[in-house]
């Protein structure tokens, strides 16, 4: 059995070993391309798109080639992105060049024997990187607030490859804030009446970054009134009372003006609100409108 395990302990050393001598190196995938395909003076095919890490490998087809990268026949030069450069030298079938990209980038490549023939491909190389994500959980879009208004700002971040390492918390273009670890939360403070953008942009350590927004409003608060008082069949009631659609009230009422029983809470839709109180009697009933503090 001790014998059994170092043969296959022996085994996978070399089957490493191979791997790296192959110029492979990562996990990433593979994409092939014929080199003088079908005996014609070109790549097969002539541009390809991989992500970083991924490996291109070349197959010769044809006799007298090479994959060499850069433009015009001159070696090294990769059209502005240096990152990269190879050269398999000239060789005839059979024969394979594999080359990993570890960068993002765009990379020309030519036959140093057949560039004049316009024997060139390119090899587009794209971020295989996932950036985080982030939305603002709290408050919701949309939602109204009392002037002078103290709104907390919470956001729900998930990483992508990458552990996010900063939230930056703006009003507008105003920051806010700068957390660096979860709970992902500021305020914003005393806010007057007016329309507000509040931001939340996620970075992680990949310099990958995600922004959420939510837009609100902070309203001045309308004097509360009843009107339109009537009674309606049976046992309902109902009036209408002056309100800022988007913030919530309680409606309260009293037989004797010192216990006040809530009937309701209501997030006002219109200016005025209409209420209907289902279970009025014929008694003597007060009612009475609250504006509830912000959220």
């Amino acid at each position: 059995m001790k014998f059994i395990i170092k043969n296959i302990t022996v085994a996978v050393a070399a089957a490493f070993s191979l791997w790296i001598t192959s110029g492979q190196s990562g996990y990433g995938a593979t994409t092939n391309v014929i080199v003088g395909f079908n005996g014609t003076l070109r790549f097969s095919p002539t541009n390809v798109t991989v992500s970083v890490n991924d490996s291109v490998i070349w197959t010769w087809q044809g006799s007298n080639h090479s994959t060499t990268s850069g433009t015009n026949g001159t070696v090294g030069d990769d059209n502005g992105v240096p990152s990269g450069s190879w050269n398999s030298g000239v060789f005839n079938l059979p024969f394979t060049f594999t080359n990993t990209f570890t960068s993002p980038g765009v990379f020309s490549y030519y036959c140093s024997v057949h560039h004049t023939a316009g024997m060139t491909g390119q090899v587009f190389v794209v971020s295989s990187a996932l950036p985080p994500t982030v939305g603002i959980t709290q408050p919701l879009n949309g939602e109204v607030f009392a002037a002078p208004a103290n709104v907390t700002i919470q956001a729900a971040v998930t990483n992508g490859n990458g552990t996010v390492t900063n939230v930056q918390f703006l009003e507008s273009s105003t920051v806010l804030a700068n957390v660096t670890a979860a709970p992902f939360s500021t305020t914003a403070n005393n806010l007057p009446a007016g329309n507000y953008t509040l931001t939340a942009i996620a970075l992680d350590n990949n310099n990958l970054s995600a922004t959420g927004a939510v837009n609100i409003s902070v309203v001045t608060p309308v004097t509360v009134s009843l009107t339109n008082v009537f009674k309606l069949s049976g046992a309902n009631f109902q009036f209408s009372y002056s309100a800022n659609p988007g913030l919530n009230y309680v409606v309260s009422r009293s037989t004797d003006l010192f216990s006040w029983v809530p009937l309701a809470t209501n997030m006002a839709q219109s200016d005025p609100a209409i209420f209907t109180d289902v279970t009025a009697t014929n008694d003597l009933n007060f009612y009475r409108i609250g504006l509830l503090p912000n959220p």
